[in-house]
Order: C-alpha cells, then structure tokens, then sequence
C-alpha cells in the first residue's frame, strides 16, 4: 500500500481505473437485474444478455493484441452509456423489441469493456504491487454491483434511475481513462523505479530532444 500512495503517478493510476471499474462493474451486474423494467419478454432479454457474454470473450480474445486499451474502454463505455440512456424513451417512440437490442449491445459493450480493463489493470502496475492492485480495482467492480440493486428498484417506478443512471455513470467513469497511459505492447515492469524510468522515457520520447 505504502509503495503505491508514496508515488503520484500510482495513486493517480489506481484512482482512474477504479473510477472506471466502478462505472462498469455497475452496468456489468446491474443490467441484467434491470430487463424487466424494459417492458419487452421477460426470458428473451435474460437469454440474449446471458449469451452476449460469450462473443464478447470471443472478440477480447482475438482482438486484445491488436487495440489500444485507453481508447477501447472509451469507446466502449461511451457506447454502453448511449444506449443505456436510449432505453429510457417511451415505448410509443422506441418500441420494446428495439430496446431489448439496445440493452443487449449496450451490455455486451459492458461485458468487453470488463475483460479489457482487467488486463489494462495487469498492464498499468509493476509485479511488486501488482496483486493489490488488481484487487483493490476488484473491488471496484463489486462496489458499482452493490449499488446497482437499488437503482434497479428505483427503475420500476422510473426507468431514468436504473437506464437512465447507468448510462450516466458509465459515460462520466469512463472518462477517467483519458488519465492512463497506453499499454498495448509494452512490456510489464517488476519495479516502481523500473516503471517511472520506462514512463520517464515515454515522455521524453514525446517532447523530443
């Protein structure tokens, strides 16, 4: 602990992307509780959201050394909060059908959005701090699970505070990222000093001689 909150850089770095853990670990476990506010069939929406889980493995799989990781959780936060925020139109403008494939697409962004940050988290912290790290942004995650219950409660008087905040959050936590480094294809640090030296040389590289 004393290793990370002694160094700036690391404190700064933990912050954001629990920041965003917690935007995303909301959407990831709260939206499949939240279907049934969506007013489209019950048990379609739950197969449809328990099977978006397995493509978006899939593409983190094939496509994790091919994209960047900042501008990916970007992307994919934004997009999952976009279509989040569409859900809470009425029916009448956005029929049912249509916003149960919005809130499948807005979860499997979610669902990818999970597995990238895991091993963006990998990625951001050398090996001597690595594992408490990681579980302080597990955490995180958990934290934006615990909260989204009572948001999906809310949604049945009022869809605004289940879709509606979800999406919010999503957006606003993802952000954050924009305050990481890159890591694709960088190699992994053992050592405070050895990855302030290796960010040192990124940024001088960037200023130039």
């Amino acid at each position: 602990m004393k290793m990370l909150w002694d160094r700036k850089w690391a404190t700064r770095r933990l912050t954001a992307i629990m920041t965003v853990g917690f935007g995303v670990g909301l959407v990831y476990y709260g939206m499949p509780l939240n279907v049934g506010n969506l007013g489209s069939n019950l048990y379609l929406s739950v197969t449809f959201n328990a099977l978006a889980e397995f493509p978006s493995a899939l593409v983190t799989f094939f496509l994790v050394g091919k994209i960047n990781r900042r501008s990916s959780v970007l992307a994919l936060t934004t997009i999952s909060g976009i279509l989040s925020l569409c859900c809470i139109v009425n029916n009448e403008i956005i029929p049912a059908k249509v916003q149960m494939v919005l809130e499948v697409v807005s979860f499997f962004s979610t669902c990818t959005c999970f597995e990238i940050i895991m091993i963006y988290s990998i990625e951001l912290f050398p090996t001597c701090v690595r594992n408490f790290a990681l579980a302080l942004i597990r955490q995180a995650l958990v934290l934006g699970g615990v909260l989204a219950p009572m948001l999906v409660v809310k949604g049945r008087e009022n869809k605004f505070w289940s879709f509606g905040v979800f999406g919010l959050l999503i957006c606003c936590c993802g952000l954050f990222t924009v305050c990481l480094p890159e890591t694709r294809g960088r190699s992994i640090c053992d050592t405070m000093e050895e990855e302030e030296y290796k960010e040192a040389d990124i940024n001088q590289s960037r200023i130039g001689p």
